[in-house]
């Protein structure tokens, strides 16, 4: 009786490190397991379409997180979307040309904004926009076009 009562317990021990374990993987996975705000400056930049980029999703430099997608909100006078990036404080040194794109990570991965140094001698400080960006390259819209030119290409040569 009491050997049948510690392997219960051995097996709700482990079914509840199971469950703690898919907890952290799926924080993980979602970019919710920074909780708290980054510490150091906004900036913001504008695109005529974001796709799927999401709050918290990476903004990247050469390849390495420099800080995270704070606000995605949309400006129906420019009906642009504008994304406002928390950047860590010790990445305090881009250029006021810097240029914004939004990327995807592999074929169908999480999108994320890429930042590439510009030129200039001046640095971007907190609450100022990137001029230069370039918006998400929507996989549809590319398909769609493909095939369009394709169709007219077929229909124009059929007459030589």
């Amino acid at each position: 009786m009491i050997q049948t009562r510690i392997v219960e317990i051995w097996v709700g021990l482990f079914i509840a490190g199971g469950i703690a374990a898919l907890f952290v993987l799926a924080m993980k996975v979602s970019n919710i397991s920074t909780f708290s705000k980054v510490e150091g400056y906004e900036l913001t930049a504008r695109f005529e379409n974001v796709g799927g980029l999401k709050k918290t999703a990476p903004v990247t430099m050469a390849g390495v997180r420099i800080g995270r997608v704070g606000d995605i909100t949309f400006d129906s006078t420019t009906y642009e979307a504008i994304v406002h990036l928390n950047i860590e404080k010790q990445y305090d040194k881009l250029p006021t040309d810097t240029t914004a794109g939004i990327f995807t990570a592999g074929l169908l991965g999480e999108q994320y904004v890429s930042l590439e140094a510009g030129g200039e001698e001046k640095y971007l400080a907190n609450q100022d926009e990137i001029k230069i960006t370039q918006s998400a390259l929507v996989l549809e819209q590319v398909i769609g076009q493909f095939l369009f030119s394709k169709a007219s290409e077929g229909g124009s040569s059929n007459g030589n």
